[in-house]
């Protein structure tokens, strides 16, 4: 929920406030990211929503957008401590991108974070700069030494007909 609030917002509703507000997003129809699993058990998350899902973006100097493009953002990722290391997190993001390019989506931005050398788990929220680059991402502005705004052009998705489900869709979000 950072990215959708004011710091006071989401400081106030920190915890079981902000789950609640995110569980309204869901129950209110939105998909505002995707999971990934290993078998039935949930170990992953990825945020990802057209970028005026997250109104602390445009208010940021460092990640305010680059030009007037439609894009869709990923803004965080979650990864269960014991299952970290093992490639959920690039996963998760060909998972996002997928996702976004079956909702229509052209270009899809992240905002990771450029570091040399090791970084607290914590501080990587946003995926590592590498993750996005091996996924095809580019840099498409830089205003922070740490922190580069990335892009990657999505194709249109196939039309496969009425009652065909999407390519991939049995992989998308499920990670084993």
């Amino acid at each position: 929920m950072w990215w959708r609030s004011t710091r006071a917002e989401y400081r106030a509703g920190k915890g079981e406030g902000n789950r609640r507000a995110l569980f309204r997003l869901v129950r209110a129809g939105r998909v505002p990211g995707i999971l990934a699993y290993a078998g039935a058990e949930p170990v992953g998350w990825c945020a990802v929503e057209p970028r005026a899902a997250y109104p602390r973006l445009a208010r940021s100097r460092m990640l305010a957008p680059c030009d007037e493009a439609r894009v869709w953002s990923v803004t965080c990722f979650f990864v269960a401590r014991r299952f970290r290391g093992r490639g959920i997190t690039a996963a998760l993001l060909r998972a996002a991108a997928a996702h976004a390019r079956r909702r229509g989506a052209r270009i899809l931005e992240g905002y990771p974070v450029d570091s040399r050398g090791p970084k607290a788990d914590a501080s990587l929220y946003t995926g590592h700069l590498g993750t996005f680059e091996a996924a095809g991402f580019a840099e498409v502005a830089r205003r922070s030494p740490a922190r580069p705004i990335v892009r990657l052009a999505i194709r249109p998705a196939r039309r496969e007909g009425p009652r065909a489900k999407p390519r991939g869709a049995s992989r998308a979000g499920r990670v084993t």
